[in-house]
C-alpha cells in the first residue's frame, strides 16, 4: 500500500501501468465533520492495463483493449472452440469472435490486446508464454455460457443478440461475460458507453499471420521502432481518432472489394474537385479536423461520470466546428455516397451543444475542485455566492487604506492565502506601532501577521460564501454529467464518423503528395502491377526505381534471382503492401494496379533464432514455410525469401525445389520466391505457371553498381563476392575467396563428385583437402575423358570412345 497525493497521482499511475500493475484506488467517502473516529474510505477503481480510461494513461494514437478468451470443447472432434471477446474500454468498442486454436496466436497478434483474462482452470500457458506478462486469471464460472449471455442482453439492453449477428450458443458469449464483469468490477460503476457489439469472422480480412505482420512492418519495423513503417508514412491524420482508426485498418484490411471501393470513391471526390471561392477543399476540411478534441474518448469518460472540466469545454469546441465541416462535405456528396453518408451522420445533438454552451465556461479551471468551471448566469445561487466572494477586494482595499491611516504604518498590508486566510502584515520594524487590537496570527523572520475583529468577521463570511460555492458547483458539474449521459450514442456517432473522415482525407492528401493513383478490385483473378514503389523505401530516399508486377492464372510464381542488395526483398514486400493498401481504400505507389481477390498474405522472409520458444533458425524458417503449405489457397499472396539457407547446401536445395513444386502445383496460389540457388531457374520448363525475374546489378572496376530493375529471366550470377567487398571485407579475404572460387569451378568440371547435381547431372566436387597427397599419377582413363568434348560428338563417335575407354580401364586393372 501507498499514500500519495491526489495532485500527483496520475505520474505514479502511468510508471505503475506501463509495468504491468494493476492499482487499487482508495478515496475517503465519509465526511470528517460527521464521523466519530477514522473516516470511511473505499475501493472506487482499480486501473488495470487493459482498462485504461484516463488520457494521461493512455496513448494517442494506439487502443489499450482488454480480451477474455474461453475455450469449449468440440464433441465432434478432440479440436476445441475458442471464444474471444475484447472491449476498447476508452471507446466502448465490444468485438467478438471464435477461432481454432491453431489460430488463436495470429488472432492475439491481430489484436495486440494490454489485458487478456483466461480462466483459472485454463492450461495454455505453453501456448500463451509469448503474453504470460498480459494474462490475468478470473474464476472459471466467470466464463458460464448461458450467464455471459444473460449478461451481454443486459448490458446491450436486448431480449436477444440476433440483430448483433451473435448466436445465443456462441462459445464467445462465455468470455464476452466474463469480460463485462471485470470491466464493471474495475470501474466501480456500469459501463453506460457499451451499446452495441460487433461479431468478427476470420473470413471478414484479408488474413495475416504473425510473421507477415512483422516482416512487412506495418506499425513496427523488425527492431521495434515505430518508424519508418507503412503507418509512419501513411499517418498524417489531424486527429488522434484517426490515427487510430488508421491503425485498425492496417491490421484488418477488408476482403469485400466493394468496402475499398467506396472508400476509393471518397479520395476520388478529393481528388478530382476543382478548388472553389473557399479554398481548396481537401485543405479546408483538414485545418477544420484540427479544431476536434479526443470525442471517442472524452464520451467514455463521460459515461464513467469521471469527464474533467476541459473535457467538455473541448467537446463543446469540437460541436461548434461540425457545420465547418459539413459545409466542405456538401459539394461532394453526389461523387461520393460514403461521404453524404458520413456529413448526416455529423449533425451534432442540438440540445446537447446548447446545454455546453449555457453550462461550461469559456476557459474552466482544470479540476472541479478548483472552481471556475460552471459559466456565469447558468446558476441564480451560484452566481450570488461568487458576489459575495469575489467582492471581497474591495473591503480589502478600504480596510487596509483605513489601518494605515489608524496605525500611521504606511507599508501595513492586507493579504490572504489559503493556509491562513486574511491577515494583516506589518513589519518587524513597525511592530511597535500595532494597536492594542491587533491579534498576532504567524511570526515571520521579518513581520509579523495580525488579525482584528473586523476581519475575522469578513473572513468567516468571505471564505463560508466560497466554499459553498465550490460545493455549489460540484453539485451543477455533477448534474451535468448526469445530463450528458442521455448523449452518448449521438456522441459516439460523431466521433466514428470524424474518425473515418480523417482517414479518408489523409488517403487524399498522401495520394496528392506522392504522387499515387486508385487502384482496379475486380473479380477476376490476378495481380498487375505497372511501376510499383515501395510506399516506405520510396519516402526515404531520392530516386525510387518502380518496377512491373504481373501474376495471372498462367503466371502463378515467379523466381526472383539476382544479388544480395539487389532489392529482391523490396521488389517482394512493396507488392504485398500495394496490394493491402489497395484493400483498405487507399490509393497505391505505381502507375497503374489490378487486383483481383485476395484472402490471405503470407511471408518467408529474414532469418532468426527463436531463443525463448527452443527453436533454431531452421526450425523457425520450416515452421512458418509449414504454414505457408498447409493454409496458402489459390487466391493467397505468398512472399517466400530464400529458404532453406539454414541446412547444409544441399538438403536447402532439396526443400526450396520441392516448396516450390508444391506451391504450384497444390496450393496454386500468387508467389514471389526469390532464392540465390540457381538450380530453382529450371521450374519454368516443368511448369508452365512458373517464370524467371531478376534484379539486374552490373560490374565495374571489379566492383557491382546494383540497378534495381526487374528484368525477365534468371540472373547470370550472384555477385556474392562483390557485395562482401561493399560490406567492409578485407581485401585479402576476397583475394582469396576469388581464387578459391575459380579453383571450385575447375574441380567442378574435371573431377567427380559423391553428390552430384539435383538438376544438371554436372558433377560438383567438394574443395580439395590440403592433408591429402594429390601427386599421385592420373587413370589413363581420366586423361582420356579430359581430351574429350560431347557436345561435338555424332553417336557413332561417341560410341566408339565408349569402347576405347572400357579397353582402357580393362588394360589398368
Amino acid at each position: 500500500m501507498a499514500g500519495l497525493p491526489y495532485h500527483a497521482l496520475e505520474q505514479y499511475l502511468a510508471k505503475l501501468v506501463k509495468l504491468g500493475e494493476s492499482v487499487a484506488i482508495c478515496e475517503q467517502i465519509g465526511d470528517p465533520n460527521t464521523s466519530k473516529g477514522p473516516v470511511e474510505r473505499k475501493v472506487v477503481r482499480v486501473v488495470t492495463p487493459g482498462t485504461l480510461t484516463d488520457a494521461a494513461l493512455l496513448s494517442d494514437k494506439q487502443d489499450a483493449c482488454l480480451l477474455a478468451f474461453y475455450a469449449v470443447p468440440n464433441r465432434r472432434n478432440r479440436t476445441p472452440t475458442i471464444g474471444l471477446a475484447w472491449l476498447n474500454l476508452a471507446s466502448g468498442a465490444l468485438r467478438l469472435s471464435q477461432t481454432a486454436p491453431a489460430d488463436l496466436l495470429a488472432t492475439l497478434e491481430r489484436i495486440r490486446p494490454a489485458e487478456i483474462l483466461v480462466a483459472d482452470t485454463d492450461h495454455n500457458d505453453a501456448t500463451l508464454a509469448h503474453w504470460s506478462s498480459a494474462l490475468t486469471r478470473v474464476p472459471s464460472w466467470h466464463f458460464d455460457l448461458a450467464a455471459g449471455h444473460t449478461r451481454l442482453c443486459a448490458q446491450l439492453g436486448v431480449a436477444n443478440l440476433d440483430g448483433f449477428g451473435v448466436d445465443s450458443s456462441a462459445v464467445a458469449c462465455g468470455a464476452a461475460g466474463a469480460l463485462l464483469l471485470y470491466a464493471a468490477a474495475t470501474q466501480g460503476q456500469q459501463l453506460r458507453h457499451i451499446c452495441s457489439v460487433q461479431f468478427e469472422q476470420e473470413t471478414h480480412y484479408i488474413s495475416l499471420d504473425p510473421a507477415t505482420r512483422r516482416n512487412l512492418e506495418l506499425t513496427e519495423t523488425l527492431r521495434g521502432t515505430e518508424a519508418p513503417t507503412l503507418l509512419s508514412v501513411l499517418d498524417v491524420c489531424c486527429t488522434s481518432m484517426g490515427s487510430r482508426l488508421l491503425r485498425h485498418w492496417l491490421h484488418h484490411p477488408p476482403r469485400a472489394a466493394h468496402l475499398a471501393r467506396t472508400r476509393q470513391q471518397a479520395v476520388s471526390a478529393w481528388l478530382q474537385a476543382a478548388p472553389n471561392a473557399a479554398g481548396d477543399a481537401l485543405l479546408g476540411l483538414r485545418q477544420s479536423l484540427r479544431q476536434i478534441a479526443d470525442i471517442e474518448r472524452i464520451t467514455s469518460r463521460i459515461a464513467l461520470l469521471n469527464a474533467r472540466p476541459r473535457d467538455l469545454a473541448s467537446l463543446r469546441d469540437s460541436f461548434s466546428q461540425l457545420p465547418t465541416i459539413r459545409t466542405h462535405l456538401t459539394p461532394l456528396t453526389e461523387h461520393a455516397p460514403l461521404l453524404s453518408a458520413l456529413k448526416a451522420a455529423l449533425e451534432p445533438p442540438a440540445e446537447c451543444v446548447a446545454l455546453l454552451q449555457r453550462a461550461i465556461a469559456a476557459e474552466p479551471s482544470a479540476m472541479i475542485r478548483d472552481g471556475g468551471v460552471i459559466a456565469r448566469g447558468h446558476d441564480a445561487q451560484l452566481d450570488e455566492l461568487r458576489e459575495l466572494s469575489e467582492n471581497c477586494g474591495q473591503f480589502l482595499l478600504e480596510l487596509e487604506a483605513r489601518e494605515r491611516t489608524r496605525t500611521g504604518i504606511a507599508n501595513l498590508r492586507v493579504e490572504y492565502n489559503k493556509v491562513h486566510g486574511f491577515f494583516i502584515e506589518v513589519t518587524r520594524g513597525q511592530t511597535d506601532k500595532v494597536p492594542a487590537d491587533y491579534r498576532r496570527r504567524q511570526t515571520l523572520k521579518n513581520a509579523e501577521r495580525y488579525i482584528t475583529p473586523e476581519l475575522k468577521a469578513f473572513e468567516d463570511k468571505a471564505l463560508s460564501a466560497q466554499e459553498r460555492a465550490l460545493m455549489r458547483e460540484k453539485t451543477l458539474y455533477d448534474e451535468l454529467l448526469q445530463t450528458l449521459l442521455a448523449y452518448i450514442a449521438e456522441c459516439q456517432r460523431i466521433a466514428a464518423a470524424l474518425a473515418e473522415l480523417d482517414v479518408l482525407a489523409t488517403f487524399a492528401e498522401r495520394a496528392r503528395a506522392h504522387d499515387w493513383t486508385a487502384p482496379e478490385l475486380t473479380d477476376e483473378s490476378g495481380i498487375e502491377i505497372e511501376q510499383g514503389r515501395h510506399p516506405v523505401v520510396a519516402a526515404q530516399i531520392e530516386r525510387f526505381i518502380a518496377n512491373d508486377c504481373q501474376l495471372s492464372t498462367q503466371r502463378k510464381l515467379l523466381l526472383v534471382t539476382g544479388p544480395n542488395m539487389g532489392g529482391k526483398s523490396t521488389f517482394m514486400r512493396q507488392t504485398a503492401l500495394i496490394a493491402l493498401m489497395a484493400y483498405i481504400g487507399s490509393y497505391v505507389p505505381a502507375q497503374r494496379a489490378r487486383f483481383g481477390p485476395i484472402d490471405r498474405i503470407f511471408t518467408r522472409i529474414g532469418a532468426a533464432d527463436d531463443l525463448a520458444g527452443g527453436r533454431s533458425t531452421f526450425m523457425v524458417e520450416m515452421t512458418e514455410a509449414a504454414a505457408i503449405l498447409n493454409n496458402a489457397t489459390p487466391a493467397s499472396l505468398v512472399l517466400i525469401d530464400e529458404i532453406g539457407r539454414g541446412t547444409s547446401t544441399f538438403d536447402g536445395l532439396a526443400l526450396a525445389w520441392a516448396i516450390a513444386r508444391h506451391l504450384l502445383s497444390t496450393n496454386g496460389c500468387y508467389t514471389l520466391f526469390a532464392t540465390h540457388y540457381f538450380e530453382l531457374t529450371q521450374l519454368p520448363d516443368e511448369f508452365a505457371q512458373a517464370a524467371n525475374v531478376h534484379l539486374s546489378a552490373a560490374e565495374h572496376k571489379q566492383g557491382i553498381v546494383f540497378l534495381h530493375t526487374v528484368n525477365e529471366g534468371p540472373a547470370n550470377q550472384s555477385y556474392g563476392l562483390q557485395v562482401a567487398q561493399l560490406a567492409g571485407v578485407p581485401p585479402a579475404v576476397i583475394r582469396a575467396a576469388r581464387k578459391h572460387l575459380q579453383h571450385l569451378e575447375q574441380q567442378a568440371s574435371s573431377r567427380p563428385s559423391m553428390q552430384l547435381d539435383l538438376f544438371n547431372g554436372a558433377p560438383i566436387a567438394p574443395p580439395p583437402d590440403e592433408s591429402v597427397d594429390t601427386a599421385q599419377p592420373e587413370h589413363p582413363t581420366l586423361s582420356k575423358l579430359r581430351t574429350l568434348n560431347p557436345d561435338e560428338m555424332r553417336p557413332r563417335e561417341a560410341l566408339e570412345i565408349l569402347f576405347e575407354l572400357h579397353a582402357l580401364a580393362t588394360q589398368t586393372e
